[in-house]
């Protein structure tokens, strides 16, 4: 098919370029590319028929990880004060 509806993955390395500039970089456009990953995302792993904990699970962890660099900082003064 055309190279601007192609998936990532299904670009290849020397496409790419030419890909990149067919993508729509305006706020809606990327607005646009995040919902079509979040339904991509939750179709895969949350609305299955017989899906167990793995997709819930997989978002939990993100978000323990992510907020966990975002108190990095604030978490090794804590340590640091307590090891004295």
């Amino acid at each position: 098919g055309p190279l601007s509806e192609r998936r990532l993955m299904d670009v290849r390395l020397g496409e790419l370029p030419a890909w990149l500039a067919t993508c729509d970089i305006s706020p809606q456009g990327l607005l646009g590319g995040v919902r079509k990953a979040w339904n991509s995302y939750y179709d895969k792993y949350i609305n299955v028929k017989r899906g167990g904990p793995a997709g819930i699970s997989m978002l939990l962890a993100g978000y323990c990880l992510l907020s966990y660099g975002w108190n990095y900082q604030h978490i090794s003064k804590i340590s640091l004060l307590v090891s004295y």
